[in-house]
């Protein structure tokens, strides 16, 4: 599965295409890529915030307690499996509505190639200063977004017009699904669940 990663930023209509070959089961993509990319941005932001720390404005970098961060880094990466068998999970039941009756596996794997973009650039939480992460952000996010609208015509196996509603339909419900996500984190952090800062 780690093979198509550079076929998909070179030359990604192809790659979608040995990517639906290849016929992954939910094992397997979640055993060979998403356990280890969505690893990426959780364990570099563990790193980053309690030995850097964020950098907002000219202030002073603000450090996550050890504990604190770990817990979130937990968090985040549990998010990010559920998230993509989610959405792949919703892409299934989606795929009824325009003819597009793929196995589970295969829309979980296609949930799992489009946030490849957003997986790799987790690498940057690193160095956790925000205006580097807004500038990475927005092109790894509108990758996200070309992925989309190139991978579902063909994972499953529609017309490009039924893959635009179709990848719209999918754009849409991911936004929601973030903004809920939001809301929830700001009432956790809003009920004493909020992190521990380093003084």
């Amino acid at each position: 599965m780690m093979s198509h990663i550079v076929g998909i930023f070179i030359n990604p209509r192809k790659e979608w295409e040995a990517i639906r070959d290849d016929d992954c089961s939910v094992g397997k993509c979640y055993l060979s890529y998403v356990f280890l990319l969505a690893a990426i941005a959780p364990v570099s932001g563990y790193f980053g915030t309690t030995r850097f720390g964020w950098e907002i404005g000219a202030r002073e970098a603000v450090k996550l307690s050890p504990d604190s961060a770990l817990i979130i880094a937990i968090a985040f990466y549990l998010v990010m499996l559920v998230g993509v068998f989610s959405m792949g999970l919703m892409i299934h039941w989606m795929g009824q509505t325009y003819s597009a009756n793929q196995p589970l596996s295969r829309c979980i794997t296609l949930a799992a190639f489009v946030a490849t973009p957003l997986f790799l650039i987790g690498i940057f939480e690193l160095f956790p200063i925000i205006w580097l992460n807004f500038v990475v952000g927005l092109p790894a996010l509108a990758y996200t977004v070309f992925l989309l609208y190139t991978g579902v015509p063909i994972m499953m196996e529609v017309n490009e017009e039924r893959g635009f509603l179709f990848s719209s339909a999918v754009l849409a419900v991911g936004l929601v699904a973030l903004i809920c996500m939001l809301a929830a984190m700001a009432i956790l952090w809003g009920n004493g669940f909020a992190p521990q800062f380093v003084d």
